[in-house]
């Protein structure tokens, strides 16, 4: 399987900045995971999008689009569960 390539947007990364350093170091590592299997064990298809995801970190939410055909990973959301579907 082709590994992809992993984007954050700035809004995720300016989210993932502002966590405690344990934290955002888990989240990161989840993250980085996504490049070689963007749809792990335990993840989400977010309803009502064609390539919208989420997968689960303690109390915190990733939320990303896959882009198969160019092999891309976008996360865009990265927050505590209460702020992730808003």
């Amino acid at each position: 399987m082709p590994s992809y390539k992993v984007r954050i947007d700035s809004s995720a990364r300016r989210q993932l900045r502002d966590l405690p350093p344990d934290l955002r170091d888990r989240i990161s590592s989840r993250i980085d995971q996504l490049a070689e299997n963007p749809r792990p064990p335990g993840v989400t298809k977010l309803q009502g999008s064609r390539n919208r995801y989420l997968i689960r970190v303690g109390d915190y939410r990733v939320i990303y689009d896959i882009e198969d055909g160019d092999l891309l990973v976008i996360v865009i959301v990265v927050a505590h569960r209460r702020e992730s579907y808003r």
